[in-house]
């Protein structure tokens, strides 16, 4: 069963969905309000997803996940320091829960803690969508000089921290989980290798090459 979004009437259902499932997570979230939220007749819905709920929730989770890790490389990719990099991502993300009135960032996350003990084929979107911020994210820090297993293990550290960083920070009403969480990361940052180049050993992520 496909769940590919391929019409602007099936992409304001997947877009109401992964809305409200942002703001309410998936047991709250009804094909009533999805119609309604994307001013779809209800026949268009099952029209585009004869698997009702379940599969726009599934196609929801996989554009906004798409979506989601974007934002890595725009938020850190102006600035030439990694460490400075972590530092502002994490303390964009307080500002913006701060400002949204505390209100979720993504739906992915407030889905998989929500599913994952109920609803077995959700749970396998959500794994998917989070192995692929895994992969995009390892590749991303290789790609800004980390050691290929550490870029992985500070891909892990980073997901981590920031998913509980948010729970923590709108249960408070605090930007400081998220702040404090950030300052953790770019500290782990400066313990791991970056990349061997040519003639040169590895070094930690806060040096030069060929300073050790």
């Amino acid at each position: 069963m496909s769940d590919s979004v391929s019409s602007p009437t099936a992409e304001r259902i997947v877009t109401a969905t992964a809305e409200l499932m942002r703001r309410q997570g998936y047991g709250s979230t009804t094909v009533k309000q999805i119609t309604a939220a994307a001013h779809a007749p209800i026949g268009s819905l099952y029209h585009h997803f004869p698997g009702g709920k379940q599969q726009i929730a599934a196609s929801a989770l996989r554009t906004s996940g798409a979506a989601y890790i974007q934002l890595l490389p725009m938020l850190m990719d102006p600035y030439p320091d990694l460490r400075e990099a972590v530092l502002c991502a994490f303390t964009a993300a307080a500002e913006q829960i701060e400002q949204s009135g505390w209100m979720n960032m993504c739906p992915v996350g407030t889905v998989a803690g929500e599913i994952a003990d109920s609803e077995p084929e959700l749970r396998a979107v959500t794994a998917e969508v989070i192995d692929d911020w895994l992969d995009r994210g390892g590749a991303y820090f290789r790609a800004r000089g980390l050691a290929p297993a550490a870029a992985d293990d500070f891909t892990i550290a980073v997901l981590g921290a920031l998913e509980g960083a948010f729970i923590l920070s709108r249960t408070l009403r605090s930007t400081a989980p998220l702040v404090t969480a950030g300052q953790a990361m770019a500290a782990y940052l400066d313990t791991l290798p970056v990349a061997e180049t040519s003639g040169a050993a590895t070094v930690s992520a806060g040096e030069e090459p060929g300073t050790n």
